[in-house]
Order: structure tokens, then sequence, then C-alpha cells
């Protein structure tokens, strides 16, 4: 490689490291936004939505002043706890990693009491409303990982609001198909209401 190649990729590099931690800093997202909350939030780090840029979420009317975006990388810097469901479609155990639900949230400045309401938004349009009180009991993550590995949209990611149901009381009795309906998958919105 030359010299003034080999320069330039190592100072572009350089600039994509500080771009990334001044973003961070800043708490903005460095990479593609996954997961958008808006609502009762204190950290908001993007605008208006933007029915061009937004088009998802315009389509299927959502509508905020200011939100808190974060990228893969946000998400997965915040402490991860493993839980290992019995999932619906295949009625076996697997392991599920990534941090609370209440984690992600309150890192937006969510301003939350037990009563407050999550409204978890999936891209095909399905909503699930979730209290904060119930999150907290159920412990919901938004799962990163299924089985060790990062889940694909497409699939079930590449985030997914879910529960141990199986270490829900109320839960654990109810057949796998209806423990589930509050685990919205492809999880890409939260209003905090």
């Amino acid at each position: 490689m030359k010299k003034r190649q080999f320069l330039g990729a190592a100072a572009l590099a350089g600039m994509g490291a500080a771009v990334t931690a001044n973003a961070a800093a800043a708490g903005k997202a460095a990479g593609p936004a996954l997961l958008t909350i808006s609502g009762a939030i204190g950290k908001p780090n993007r605008g208006k939505l933007d029915p061009v840029r937004d088009q998802m979420m315009s389509k299927q009317k959502v509508s905020f002043e200011n939100a808190h975006a974060f990228d893969f990388a946000a998400i997965a810097a915040l402490p991860a706890i493993t839980i290992k469901p019995t999932l619906e479609y295949d009625g076996k155990a697997h392991t599920l990693s990534g941090p609370l639900l209440l984690d992600v949230v309150k890192a937006a400045g969510g301003k939350l009491n037990d009563n407050s309401k999550l409204l978890l938004r999936a891209v095909d349009g399905y909503v699930a409303g979730v209290t904060v009180a119930q999150a907290r009991s159920q412990r919901y993550i938004v799962a990163t990982h299924l089985d060790g590995a990062p889940m694909a949209l497409g699939g079930l990611g590449p985030l997914w609001a879910i529960y141990d149901a199986d270490r829900v009381p109320e839960m654990a009795g109810k057949p796998l198909p209806e423990r589930f309906g509050s685990c919205p998958w492809a999880l890409y919105h939260i209003e905090v209401a």
C-alpha cells in the first residue's frame, strides 16, 4: 500500500472513531437508529418526526416533537441480563439477553411512575401496552440476542421486548400462544405515556 493511501485511510479511521466518540458523548446515535423512544422523556437526542425520513413511523401515525434514538451500540452498552423462556414458536426454552426495558427507557430520561404506560411498537404496526409496574415485576428486557447470536430483522429482531413467562406465575399456567401478546418482536418504537 502506498504511504499516502495508508495515511489517508488512517486519518479517515481516526475521524470515524472521533465522530463515534463525539456522538456517544453527546448522547446521539452514531449508527442507524434501531429504537426510538418518545413521549414523557427528558433526554431527547433527535428532533421532531420527519414524515420523509421517518416513513414507517409516519404511516403508523406516530408523532412526536422530540425523541431519543438508540443505535445497536447504545443499547448493547447497557447492562444486559439473560432470560430463558419457553417460546411459542417451537415449544422450547431459548436464551435471550439484553438490557431491562426500564433501563432503556430511563437512559432516554423516561419520566416514570408505576402507572406510566409504555406503548411498544413493532415494525409491522403491532402495538402492545404495558405499565411500568408490569415491566418491572415481569422483568421485561429489550432482547438483542437469541441463543447467543444477534437477532436479525426479518426474524424476531433486531430487538424484542420480552419477559420470562415461565417465571411469572399468572402467565406460566397459560398455553404458550397466550403468554406473549404483550411482547412485540421487531420492536422499533416506544412511547412513554
